[in-house]
């Protein structure tokens, strides 16, 4: 019998290459996007596989599938601040709803179950790196608290029906990842740079630049997921490159990479930015046997090849 796997949110960027590499492990995957952030262009190379089908629908509507189902791979929401301050019931219903609908869906297959949770919840962190263990700093009346909380609550939850409905779960906590499918226009660092830096526009740093992150390339991140839902492991995990980089360190090494003649300026940080980011990977390293492979510049270069054939309107040789 065929190992088959639901997918929220999998036209996103996220999502779409988790469902190409399910459809790689030999699952049949069931991919569920309403497309308010996910785009058909991420998966339209997946829609002449046998084993694949795309369903356009609001997950925070009951979930239903009538075939059998092994995993459900919750990972639908708005995941950048220009789309949460843009979306912000949207993101809080489908933390909250989504995630319970989700929930019950996968106790009802029987499936284990998924949550893709964020670093966010450790909000602007006071303890650095940030481990698992630590229960954050966030403001939850803040333009930002519609995601951390959000994502926070699906914590609890999925912790909720593990513990009293006897739910297989499993919870990453996804550190700042990036690579192909991304949007131009997402609004998050490494997209804005790279499109400043190759129309040749100003590229904006908030702040003085000195707040850092830790970025992992998409590829990375994918296998620790797998390698999490294949795990006995049930509390949260963080999954992320602990190599940690200023944002202004990350903009010069861009419009270097780029051969740009952009200039770097300075805008207003956002309120309740985290000024630091770095994940503690202990636990994937000892438990999934997973760290990053991919070099930053590698992953670099090739997130840039990506976004120069967008711009340019080809469609990228990588999708």
């Amino acid at each position: 019998m065929i190992t088959t796997s639901v997918v929220t949110g999998g036209a996103g960027f996220l999502g779409s290459h988790l469902c190409e590499r399910l459809l790689n492990e030999g699952h049949a995957v069931v991919c569920v996007d309403n497309l308010i952030t996910g785009s058909l262009e991420n998966i339209e190379h997946l829609f002449g596989k046998k084993n694949f089908r795309f369903v356009q629908y609001d997950v925070t509507n009951f979930v239903n599938v009538p075939e059998e189902v092994q995993y459900v791979f919750h990972f639908a929401s708005p995941a950048s601040p220009i789309d949460y301050l843009k979306l912000p019931i949207q993101t809080l219903k489908v933390g909250s709803l989504g995630t319970h609908k989700a929930l019950g869906f996968a106790k009802a297959k029987k499936a284990r179950f998924f949550l893709a949770s964020t670093s966010e919840v450790y909000g602007d962190p006071e303890i650095h790196p940030q481990v698992e263990e630590y229960w954050g700093n966030v403001n939850p009346v803040g333009p930002r608290g519609v995601y951390d909380e959000a994502k926070r609550f699906a914590e609890a939850m999925t912790m909720a029906y593990h513990r009293f409905h006897g739910v297989e779960t499993r919870i990453i906590r996804i550190f700042n990842t990036y690579g192909e499918r991304m949007r131009i226009e997402d609004g998050r660092a490494i997209p804005a740079f790279v499109s400043q830096a190759l129309r040749g526009e100003d590229v904006t740093v908030f702040g003085d630049g000195s707040q850092t992150r830790s970025v992992c390339y998409v590829s990375d991140l994918i296998e620790g997921i797998y390698r999490l839902m294949m795990s006995d492991y049930t509390m949260p995990m963080n999954i992320g490159n602990p190599e940690e980089l200023s944002m202004l360190d990350l903009a010069k090494e861009i419009v270097g990479l780029t051969k740009s003649k952009s200039r770097i300026v300075f805008k207003e940080l956002p309120q309740d930015d985290p000024k630091v980011r770095q994940p503690d990977i202990t636990k994937a390293k000892t438990i999934l046997g997973w760290e990053p492979k991919v070099a930053r510049k590698d992953g670099l270069a090739r997130t840039i090849e990506y976004f120069r054939k967008k711009l340019n309107g080809f469609p990228s040789s990588r999708e």
